[in-house]
């Protein structure tokens, strides 16, 4: 032992040694990487599975989830429609039409024209087939505008007058409601009032100061 000691304490040997050795370390390295190597290119499909696995993975998580549904545009929104008004709900002839005074008597025509919220001034207007003194728009209100000097009559001949006449008054009432209006009959007396009234209490009948 004390000779194989020496042996190996000796400068030379003990650098041979250490080249030796390590020339197995390096050896034993080279080795063990050709044998990756050779182990890499044998099985591709193994060396790669952790980075494919990830890859595909990817891929069906992308397949799978669903796809956003594109937001409308502009162009694809309609607005709602606006309500239908009452008279383009009900037909053509419900709708008021100015038309001239009828010819032969300015005054009864001046005393329509004065009438408070007259909307056609100057005009007469035709709605549902008939043709109406006034209208005031701002209450839905037609009008028939009677001037004769009524009071001037004796009673009998105011009772035969008012009773003749109210078959049409009641008729344009018929055709101003038929079309959503109110109806107002215009008289110059209360005894004109009186009277028609008495023959039929549900007609409106007013007294016109203003002419």
């Amino acid at each position: 032992m004390g000779i194989g000691f020496c042996v190996l304490a000796a400068p030379e040997i003990a650098l041979g040694a250490v080249v030796v050795l390590g020339v197995v370390v390096i050896g034993v390295a080279i080795k063990e990487a050709l044998d990756a190597y050779e182990l890499r290119h044998a099985y591709p499909e193994e060396a790669g599975t952790s980075r494919g696995t990830k890859a595909a993975s990817r891929r069906v998580e992308a397949q799978d989830s669903p796809k956003p549904k594109p937001e409308p545009s502009g162009q694809d929104w309609l607005p709602p429609m606006p309500p239908e008004s009452p008279e383009r709900e009900r037909s053509p002839e419900c709708r008021p039409v100015p038309v001239p005074h009828r010819g032969g008597n300015d005054p009864h025509n001046d005393c329509a024209d004065l009438l408070p919220q007259n909307s056609f001034p100057g005009w007469d207007v035709l709605v549902n087939g008939k043709q109406f003194d006034a209208l005031a728009l701002v209450t839905r209100t037609l009008w028939d505008v009677k001037t004769d000097a009524f009071e001037k009559h004796n009673l009998h001949s105011q009772q035969f007058f008012a009773k003749v006449k109210l078959p049409e008054l009641q008729r344009e009432r018929r055709l101003a409601e038929a079309c959503g209006y109110k109806f107002i009959v215009g008289v110059r007396s209360a005894a004109h009032k009186a009277a028609l009234e008495k023959l039929d209490n549900t007609l409106k009948v007013v007294v016109m100061d203003w002419c």
